[in-house]
């Protein structure tokens, strides 16, 4: 390998790439990393969000449900060069030059998810999935070693190659006295409960249904494709719940699921919404319908208890999510007495964590370090995450 660029400082610079089942735009995370295996240290440095430009939202889109290899095959090139530019982005407004960047951990965008195993050809259980945005694209107009890909290997031994996040969320969230349930609003909701005092094989994680993405879709619907979000939940929280509606829509299948389990815009997204707007008849309105999808979230997410192997003493809310205020007041009804907090108000950017999370499993990849959690995927080992691609020397 390469000679490491030299950093500014104290650690390593490392850079996170993210963009969630919403796809609408790169999340791009840079920090400082110091340390080594379970003890590190992860300052952040800069923060840039980077929105897809106009018409790519629904390419992607279309691409994950009914994409041909064609159009995902281009894709997978165009959203390279639009994550390099958020890596470029985010190291110019920390006032750097690319030359102080050690890696870029990126995840790439999620076109297709299947972790239910298929038995075909006597191969055995056969999972998968599919990130793109081309690392060597990434790797080559940065100049930066880029890690990707990080969900396939887990997968290779059996795991669900998701969640990934409560990794970091135990390296950089567990008390040594309260229990806590990190729960995070992206596309998708997902939990992570770090149990007191205890170690990473106590972690328990899963994905609890849509997050965002009803709301998002039902938004998106009631205006005509004008909206993409009802921001800060201000029509939602206009709206009474449809107890009929609410009931449907618990049904689903997934919410009964035990862990370990995943899932994406394969289970939640157009089929879905469909089914909900035809339960609806045209007869509920919008700020009800939002109103109904937004307690429909909460309500999800606070099922998950029945899986839980301890008390929960408190709740830390991050994602997207966490900036809606009806789903955070439906969070607090559901979770009552149980004090819920915003991951910002423990010093982090809840905007940025997931991106910060893949900026701290590429320094773990290049050092080596296993980063998936088998009580969480269902892998039968830890393993090292992810695909190395060499970047090239350009120290000023």
């Amino acid at each position: 390998m390469k000679k490491m660029r030299t950093s500014i400082g104290k650690g390593m610079n490392v850079i996170g790439l993210m963009s969630g089942t919403s796809a609408d735009g790169v999340d791009a995370a840079l920090v400082r990393i110091s340390g080594q295996r379970d003890a590190l240290k992860v300052t952040p440095l800069a923060f840039s969000a980077l929105p897809y430009p106009r018409g790519l939202q629904p390419r992607i889109v279309s691409a994950a449900v009914e994409g041909s290899v064609a159009e995902i095959c281009h894709l997978n090139a165009v959203l390279g060069e639009w994550f390099s530019r958020a890596a470029l982005r985010v190291i110019a407004q920390a006032g750097l030059q690319p030359a102080h960047v050690h890696f870029i951990g990126s995840h790439g965008q999620t076109i297709h998810h299947l972790p239910t195993p298929r038995r075909e050809y006597g191969l055995g259980r056969i999972r998968s999935t599919l990130q793109i945005a081309e690392s060597a694209i990434i790797a080559e107009r940065t100049g930066i070693t880029t890690v990707a890909n990080f969900r396939p290997r887990d997968m290779a031994v059996g795991g669900e190659g998701a969640p990934l996040a409560p990794y970091a969320h135990y390296m950089l969230l567990r008390d040594s006295r309260r229990s806590r349930l990190i729960v995070n609003l992206g596309g998708i909701g997902n939990v992570t409960y770090l149990p007191a005092g205890k170690g990473l094989d106590s972690v328990q994680a899963f994905d609890t249904g849509p997050g965002n993405m009803v709301l998002d879709g039902l938004m998106q619907h009631v205006s005509g494709g004008r909206l993409s979000m009802d921001r800060h939940g201000r029509l939602a929280g206009k709206g009474t719940v449809n107890l009929k509606l609410l009931n449907t829509m618990l049904a689903h299948p997934f919410l009964r699921k035990r862990p370990p389990k995943s899932t994406g815009r394969e289970v939640f997204g157009g089929a879905f919404l469909a089914r909900i707007l035809t339960a609806a008849q045209g007869r509920i309105r919008p700020e009800d319908l939002l109103a109904t999808a937004s307690l429909y979230t909460a309500v999800s997410v606070g099922l998950a208890r029945r899986w839980l192997s301890g008390p929960v003493e408190e709740v830390i809310v991050a994602g997207g999510g966490a900036h809606n205020r009806t789903v955070m007041a439906d969070l607090a009804a559901v979770f009552d007495p149980i004090p819920i907090a915003r991951l910002d108000d423990f010093g982090w950017d809840s905007r940025a964590f997931e991106a910060i999370a893949f900026a701290l499993f590429a320094y773990q990849t290049m050092h080596g370090q296993c980063t998936n959690v088998p009580s969480v995927t269902g892998a039968s080992s830890p393993v090292v995450l992810g695909h190395i691609t060499p970047g090239h020397d350009r120290r000023p």
